[in-house]
């Protein structure tokens, strides 16, 4: 078992860990990414926290179909989606402690 400085150690290193991700996740809800469809002409910015900033329209598409510019707002904002999900992955594997168990998820 653990003596009480192993405790005190080991408690000590769990709340140095929380205020990592603490830290982390605020830093996450800052970061912007971006998904484009069309060649660029629908793009779609968000944080990593996918909260959506802005969507971007290229005007040429405003007389087109209106199912393809749907189509092709959906596509940006996966996009967007994913490399939310790739910088969030990146940055929570940095913090993660060698020897946990691989495909361990965080509570995001």
């Amino acid at each position: 078992m653990f003596n009480k400085g192993q405790l005190a150690g080991l408690m000590k290193q769990a709340q140095a860990m929380q205020d990592n991700l603490k830290k982390a996740q605020d830093e996450l809800a800052l970061m912007e990414v971006e998904g484009e469809s069309g060649a660029g002409l629908v793009k779609v910015l968000m944080t990593a926290k996918h909260d959506v900033k802005r969507v971007t329209i290229d005007p040429s598409l405003l007389a087109d179909d209106k199912d393809m510019l749907e189509d092709l707002v959906a596509a940006a904002f996966n996009a967007a989606v994913r490399k939310a999900e790739e910088l969030t992955a990146e940055k929570m594997n940095k913090l993660m402690p060698a020897g946990l168990p691989g495909g361990m998820k965080l509570p995001f």
